[in-house]
């Protein structure tokens, strides 16, 4: 009789379910021996799943039939406090939806480790995307800026100029390109006005170039991606990492702050009906 092949993890939506983190501890037999039986077998089977796993409450429920959903939702927000689990809100490459993932390391992390890697993965996101250097360009590669040059005979015969006049003007071209100009705008603004006859129509172009050098437009400020945002691992309530230490808002610790005793009903009738005698009697 053939071996049972074992159940694959139920996975996630694209984009949702358990993330490892990096730089954890070899997988060791004691890994979970500090936590209760409940939690540390929950920890086991979390750290046995794929990225990618679904790692919900019914889902996790299902899975461990020894569970109800009541004690996985215990269990999870125990594995937070514990320093093995958090959940960040962040967006989808490529489009505006976000998603919440939970991130697992089997080697238990404080408050401080967690913010660090919530910084860190933020950091890349709001680094500026590499540009392509513009002017050193392959030699047998043509640029912009020179064709641009190349084709203003296109244009207007008039300023036809040579390959030599060309590479010699490139840098000047380059210029206004680098300040926003587009390949149309260059030909308008090159050949408007052109007198009948030009002689020389590199030396024409070059003082063209020069007298005629858009300003520098303002550079665009950078806007970076949208920021990863903890979530609070009871609720999914989403902050700052600095307010839910073990990764639980102030509700799921329990300590949220009383609410204002609120006057009975009854008293604020009573309370009403005297102030209403001491206008009558003021006004007869």
């Amino acid at each position: 009789m053939a071996d049972a092949q074992p159940t694959p993890a139920p996975m996630a939506a694209p984009g949702y379910g358990k993330r490892t983190v990096p730089d954890q501890a070899p997988r060791t037999r004691d890994d979970f021996a500090h936590l209760p039986a409940r939690e540390a077998s929950i920890a086991a089977h979390l750290d046995r799943l794929p990225d990618g796993a679904a790692v919900d409450i019914k889902t996790l429920a299902k899975e461990l039939p020894a569970y109800g959903q009541q004690a996985v939702a215990s269990a999870l927000r125990a594995l937070s406090v514990a320093g093995h689990l958090r959940r960040f809100r962040e967006p989808v490459e490529g489009c505006t939806q976000w998603v919440s993932r939970s991130y697992f390391s089997r080697t238990a992390r404080g408050d401080d480790w967690w913010e660090a890697f919530l910084a860190a993965r933020n950091s890349r996101r709001s680094a500026p995307p590499a540009q392509e250097p513009s002017r050193e360009r392959a030699r047998n590669e043509r640029s912009p800026a020179y064709i641009a040059l190349a084709s203003l005979g296109c244009s207007d015969p008039r300023l036809t100029l040579s390959a030599a006049e060309c590479a010699a003007l490139e840098e000047l071209a380059a210029e206004w390109f680098a300040r926003g100009v587009t390949p149309l705008e260059f030909a308008r603004i090159l050949t408007a006005g052109l007198p009948d006859v030009i002689h020389c129509p590199g030396a024409f172009t070059r003082k063209r170039l020069i007298d005629r050098l858009p300003p520098e437009r303002p550079e665009t400020a950078y806007a970076p991606p949208p920021r990863l945002i903890m979530e609070c691992t009871g609720c999914g309530t989403p902050g700052r990492p600095e307010a839910f230490p073990g990764g639980l808002c102030r509700a799921c610790r329990g300590d949220a702050p009383p609410s204002e005793p609120s006057t009975p009903p009854q008293d604020a009738v009573h309370a009403r009906v005297s102030q209403l005698r001491a206008l009558a009697k003021a006004s007869r």
